[in-house]
């Protein structure tokens, strides 16, 4: 590719990504180049609107476009996959101002619901029937625990707290059997023994909670598919 040709490339990627900055190459006539702008601007914005529906409504129309047009321009993925957008979205705001306080956060939770509706991971080898107390039980590889400073579950246009919550907010996000994805709140010890290492037992022991209630946890969770055995 000679210099003259790849200088007009970049130039043209630079005026699309933000026009107001950077001039097109000269002799292309406006009305055309507009028509990229909305081209490549409109799909960026619709795949985002598409994985954040809930910041987009609380953020209002004015701020999201604002938040998507600085991200357009200035941040540089790393890959050219679209099923990893809303990660680089995510990665994006945590090195900008935010507009609230709760903003990354209910942007994580978001993009959580989206990775696990698009992956297709699999579990490790593990034994389906396996003894949850003496072995290590597995975590389905399509759940995510989550813990979060602000109530994300919560937040939307019509409920924006100033202020965190005093207790932390957790969470279980899991694709199921249906291929939907699905959200729970998670008590204090139903986290801990989810995110603990080592056998159900040590687990148990760790959270100094009695062997009988762990253990109908344990269960329960194996038969909503959210563990899917021992390790």
């Amino acid at each position: 590719m000679n210099n003259t040709l790849r200088n007009q490339q970049f130039t043209l990627a630079r005026h699309l990504r933000d026009p107001l900055r950077h001039a097109p190459p000269p002799g292309l006539e406006d009305r055309r180049l507009e028509v990229y702008r909305e081209l490549f601007y409109g799909t960026i914005e619709g795949l985002l609107a598409t994985s954040f529906p809930v910041l987009r409504q609380t953020l209002g129309e004015q701020c999201w476009h604002a938040r998507v047009r600085d991200f357009y321009a200035r941040y540089r993925c790393r890959s050219p996959l679209f099923t990893e957008l809303a990660g680089a979205f995510v990665d994006y705001l945590q090195g900008v101002q935010p507009e609230a306080s709760w903003e990354v956060e209910l942007a994580h939770y978001e993009c959580v619901e989206s990775q696990l509706y698009l992956s297709d991971a699999k579990d490790p080898p593990h034994d389906p029937e396996g003894d949850l107390q003496e072995a290590e039980p597995l975590l389905s590889c399509m759940a995510r625990v989550l813990a979060y400073h602000w109530p994300v579950d919560r937040i939307g246009p019509g409920f924006q707290p100033k202020v965190s919550s005093a207790a932390p907010t957790f969470l279980l996000v899991y694709r199921g059997a249906d291929l939907c994805v699905h959200f729970a709140r998670l008590s204090p010890m139903a986290y801990r023994l989810l995110v603990l290492q080592g056998r159900g037992r040590d687990r148990l022991q760790a959270l100094l909670a009695s062997p009988q209630e762990g253990l109908a946890m344990l269960r329960q969770l194996r038969e909503q598919g959210i563990i899917v055995g021992t390790r």
